[in-house]
């Protein structure tokens, strides 16, 4: 699959790599440009690239966004081409001064998923640990696997993205719609940065 990561931070370096690790090719970009990408691109290895935000988006059939959520605007504004792309949503809405900002009765899905129309927007990747999204993935089959929400009210675009959780070492879990499933995956919520099992996940979802 070709991959676009938009942000080349703790989530989207080392989703970089484990994309990468199980034969993707990814393309990386950031606000400082393809050039400041040099070392991180070579030590992914050949599968990694540096690129511009549009070519990531151009060429990719997936991207990952996880830019600063104070910098979405900033970073997703002038991107066009977004129909028919799965568009995973990694952000978490924390301020400049790390805490969480009011959003009012909205998501911070909703936000993003105004920045990019046409999109099959799904939710995940935003509450795992970047340490553990680094350094825990485990081969299917193996106990005690982490496991990982996926929202989004595209049913296929959705098992895209739990399929690729699924290689790269962990359990995604079906969390439903984007809006509501959403809801429970952000920051204070019961599953947000807790190292837990996909069995234990789906209890926590169903009290939430």
């Amino acid at each position: 699959m070709e991959i676009g990561i938009l942000g080349s931070g703790n989530i989207g370096g080392n989703a970089a790599r484990r994309f990468a690790q199980a034969g993707h090719h990814v393309r990386i970009a950031n606000s400082r440009g393809p050039q400041s990408l040099r070392a991180l691109v070579a030590e992914i290895g050949p599968n990694a690239q540096a690129t511009s935000a549009q070519d990531a988006v151009d060429a990719s059939d997936l991207v990952l966004i996880a830019v600063p959520w104070t910098k979405r605007e900033e970073a997703l504004g002038e991107i066009e081409g977004w129909d028919g792309k799965i568009v995973v949503d990694a952000m978490n809405p924390y301020t400049e001064d790390f805490e969480i900002e009011d959003l009012g009765s909205k998501t911070a899905t909703e936000f993003t998923r105004a920045l990019v129309p046409g999109a099959r927007v799904v939710k995940a990747f935003n509450t795992i640990y970047y340490k553990r999204l680094a350094g825990d993935g485990k081969p299917k089959g193996e106990k005690d696997r982490l496991a990982i929400p996926v929202a989004s009210d595209d049913a296929a675009a959705k098992r895209v993205v739990m399929d690729l959780i699924d290689e790269i070492g962990f359990d995604p879990v079906d969390n439903g719609g984007l809006v509501e499933g959403g809801r429970k995956q952000q920051p204070g919520s019961s599953i947000y940065n807790q190292p837990i099992g996909a069995k234990e996940m789906r209890a926590e979802l169903a009290r939430a």
